[in-house]
């Protein structure tokens, strides 16, 4: 006498169809966070697009010059037996609550993901 397996019945019933499978999709919707309408791409994302505009070469000098006077970065010779952090420069518009630009901010982080630890940090 043969048995029916019980985990094969269980997987039949269980089995599970998602939306996406049926090609059901819900519409994304969009919201506006400020009721004035913002241009797009305003932010550089690489500091060569950032040098070509005044007042984004403003931010760059005045958040070095805070790295600098606050002793958090200096330059150093690169060490032969450790791995070298990189980093990047940020760039973010800062608004007022009636949508125009407070300021533009530039902000020199670490890329962290880089060091691997016991050899590079304890």
């Amino acid at each position: 006498m043969i048995l029916p397996n019980p985990i094969a019945g269980a997987n039949d019933r269980n089995h599970v169809v998602t939306r996406s499978q049926n090609n059901i999709f819900k519409t994304k919707k969009l919201y506006h966070a400020s009721v004035h309408p913002l241009p797009e791409n305003l932010e550089p994302s690489n500091i060569r697009q950032a040098i070509k505009y005044s007042h984004w070469r403003q931010a760059i000098s005045e958040e070095f010059d805070a790295l600098i006077r606050n002793g958090t970065w200096t330059l150093v010779p690169p060490p032969s037996h450790q791995n070298i952090v990189d980093c990047k420069w940020l760039f973010r518009i800062k608004r007022n609550s009636d949508g125009s630009i407070s300021r533009y901010k530039a902000r020199l982080v670490a890329k962290g993901f880089t060091q691997c630890p016991g050899v590079d940090f304890k």
